[in-house]
């Protein structure tokens, strides 16, 4: 059976690396819960959340002509006829590799996101149709956003705690070094 003296000497041992992990997650941790309560973005999405776009893929082929070029008329076209006359919250296009593609993503009458719809920009194609969220769960989780604001405080919180853990002990394990050691005896004592 392995004594006390057995567990802490490999508690230390594994230590040292889990700190290294541990600081980089809570680092990144409060980045990203920072970039999302303070961010411009952020603003921006949430200011947009509720709002009900204008533009609609079933809107008459003259508006929609003036509003974009051939291309992306077909794709709103291809969504009216798929989903109704739905709310457009965006569309995105990608110019790269052998198959542009233009993404038109729809929200509900009351707000909020729906669906995305991908195209083919040079044949119109339907390629995929999928469940559309601004932000994906675990981003939104790992943040805090998804409890809301109070979410954002705490989890901002609670990674400048891990930080000031992880430095602390850091500073604990140099202080308990022995010395005299020499080789891997002076870090893994």
């Amino acid at each position: 059976m392995p004594t006390p003296a057995f567990w802490r000497r490999w508690h230390r041992w594994l230590g040292l690396p889990a700190a290294l992990f541990l600081l980089f997650a809570a680092t990144t941790g409060v980045l990203v819960a920072g970039t999302e309560f303070f961010g411009a973005d952020e603003a921006r999405r949430e200011a947009l959340r509720d709002a009900v776009s204008p533009l609609t893929a079933g809107a008459p082929d003259a508006a929609r002509a003036a509003a974009v070029d051939d291309v992306v008329a077909r794709s709103l076209a291809a969504v009216a006829a798929r989903a109704g006359n739905v709310p457009v919250d965006r569309v995105a296009l990608e110019f790269k590799g052998d198959a542009p593609l233009v993404t038109v993503f729809t929200g509900r009458a009351g707000g909020g996101e729906d669906r995305s719809y991908v195209f083919e920009a040079r044949t119109g194609r339907l390629v995929r149709e999928d469940a559309y969220a601004d932000k994906p769960f675990l981003y939104r989780l790992h943040s805090g956003e998804a409890f809301g604001d109070g979410g954002l405080v705490f989890a901002m919180g609670w990674g400048l705690a891990l930080i000031w853990l992880t430095a602390s002990g850091l500073l604990i394990y140099w202080r308990m070094r022995r010395p005299g050691a020499a080789g891997w005896r002076r870090v893994f004592w």
